[in-house]
């Protein structure tokens, strides 16, 4: 079987460094299969996520989830391949605490250029905290640039 290829498998591989976004949200791939287009990932939630009441403010679950759909996507792409969200509707049901949130996600229909993602995001008792929705659109180019300081290795399980 041949090595994947892709940013998202460089990433993982430690051949180009991970995305400063997905290091600030803590981000740690759990398991991914690019074959059925799921991913399942946990983001690490800090006090310096939080509004005034305490919880995770929305726009990091919003982050979250983005950054969950985005990878289950990213992994099914070759060299030279990106996709850029272009819709996100997320729905916040509960509230979210400081400390590891999960988030799994699925391609619901991936098409040469639209794609179709679905996410949700559950803290660690297993309880959902926000379900999303997106479309994102498969491009190609390459990255212009990388300000990521970020190892692919402090993203891996």
């Amino acid at each position: 079987m041949p090595t994947p290829t892709g940013f998202f498998w460089d990433m993982m591989a430690g051949r180009t460094p991970a995305p400063a976004a997905a290091a600030t949200l803590g981000w740690k791939l759990r398991e991914v299969d690019p074959d059925e287009g799921t991913i399942e990932v946990e983001f690490a939630a800090t006090d310096k996520f939080t509004n005034p009441a305490g919880h995770v403010q929305g726009g990091f679950l919003a982050a979250m989830l983005d950054d969950t759909m985005g990878p289950a996507l990213a992994a099914t792409l070759g060299p030279g391949q990106f996709a850029p969200t272009l819709d996100l509707h997320v729905q916040f049901l509960r509230v979210a605490w400081p400390g590891t949130l999960i988030g799994k996600a699925t391609v619901v229909r991936r098409g040469k250029q639209v794609c179709h993602l679905r996410g949700e995001l559950t803290d660690s008792a297993g309880r959902v905290i926000a379900t999303a929705v997106a479309t994102a659109m498969v491009q190609r180019g390459e990255r212009v640039r990388d300000r990521s300081t970020a190892s692919a290795e402090s993203l891996i399980g």
